[in-house]
């Protein structure tokens, strides 16, 4: 949710940001949702959250990511996004998760690096060095204060952001496959669907008893009818439909199944028959058999999810192997900073725009 509002380079933020560890182990395990569970081990220095391998995290590089986060989802979605939840856990804890497995990612990075014999030129640490000036030279005294962050560390974080994108672009760097139309094709098509669910109190589904679905299937009768007699098909969609979506624009792969092959089985203006899906009954009509702009879009998108999986494919096994343990106690007390001074947010923007000019 919060990945398309922050502006970290895309490929990368993907990779680190938007899941929590791809390895399994004993000290490791992944809940459903994909965030990282470590149990408690010893021997932790009072400022360090967690350790994989060598290497090391702490406390003060919690906190600049943790913040940044927390302020760009503000300034975009505003400061009472926190009170959203999902099933039991807050924005907050998913946001602290969300952090504790990304930086995890670079640290594991920069080892893979040293197996690579990967590492920044004298222009790339001279690139961190700046930016971390200029990072710095933007915080305010309270901000440096409950941040516990200096100048150095500022550096040590840019670099290890930088050899970690560095990694990246040299694992996906062979990866440029053909990707034909056909395969990237994508399509546009207008619906109307007649649900067979009903949402309780807490916004979970409750699926329509017998009756109520015999109901909405003659309901979804009388409205196929209407469209094939030539009735004003976006007329139909205000008047029937419940979704709040009156069309879609999609390749292969996106949608449900039976949704998708209906989709694209119909050709341009043509009107399917009734389609069940999850989310109930659906008529489709077919606006365009083939998106030029849509299609060409889709095929970077291809592209960049097979870079994706070849890199995760080789992050995956490499740390499998490392050894990981989190100062549980010390991550139980990290949470927001509560103060009106500290409004920084403009760590990874300074990254960009250093890091592009150089």
């Amino acid at each position: 949710m919060g990945s398309r509002h922050l502006k970290y380079r895309a490929g990368l933020l993907a990779v680190l940001f938007a899941a929590a560890f791809l390895a399994t182990g004993c000290r490791i395990k992944l809940n459903e949702h994909g965030n990282t569970k470590i149990v408690l081990t010893t021997g932790f220095d009072k400022d360090e959250v967690f350790r994989i391998d060598k290497a090391s995290c702490r406390l003060p590089e919690v906190m600049v990511y943790l913040t940044n986060m927390k302020n760009q989802y503000e300034q975009a979605l505003g400061s009472q996004i926190w009170q959203t939840s999902y099933e039991g856990e807050t924005l907050e804890e998913n946001v602290k998760e969300t952090v504790l497995a990304g930086i995890a990612r670079i640290k594991a990075m920069n080892l893979l690096a040293e197996e690579y014999g990967i590492s920044l030129s004298d222009e790339e640490t001279g690139a961190a060095a700046k930016a971390a000036g200029q990072y710095f030279a933007s915080l305010g005294d309270r901000e440096r204060e409950l941040l516990g962050v200096d100048e150095k560390a500022l550096c040590a974080m840019y670099e290890e952001f930088a050899l970690a994108e560095k990694v990246y672009e040299y694992l996906i760097a062979d990866i440029n496959p053909e990707i034909s139309d056909d395969e990237a094709r994508t399509i546009t098509v207008q619906h109307i669907l007649i649900r067979t669910y009903s949402l309780n109190e807490a916004g979970e589904r409750v699926p329509y008893d017998d009756e109520a679905r015999k109901e909405a299937h003659r309901k979804a009768r009388e409205v196929l009818r209407k469209a094939r007699a030539g009735e004003d098909f976006a007329g139909l969609i205000t008047e029937y439909s419940e979704d709040s979506n009156p069309s879609y624009s999609f390749g292969k792969g996106v949608m449900e199944t039976a949704f998708e092959e209906a989709s694209f089985n119909l050709g341009t203006d043509e009107i399917s028959d009734i389609v069940e899906t999850d989310h109930g009954y659906h008529i489709i009509k077919c606006i365009s058999t083939f998106d030029r702009d849509e299609t060409d879009r889709n095929k970077v998108k291809i592209v960049e999810q097979r870079r994706k999986e070849v890199f995760s494919e080789e992050y995956s096994g490499f740390v499998e192997k490392l050894t990981r343990s989190l100062n549980e106690e010390l991550w139980e007390k990290v949470g927001f900073l509560d103060d009106a001074e500290v409004t920084t947010g403009t760590f990874f923007e300074v990254y960009q725009e250093v890091f592009d000019k150089k």
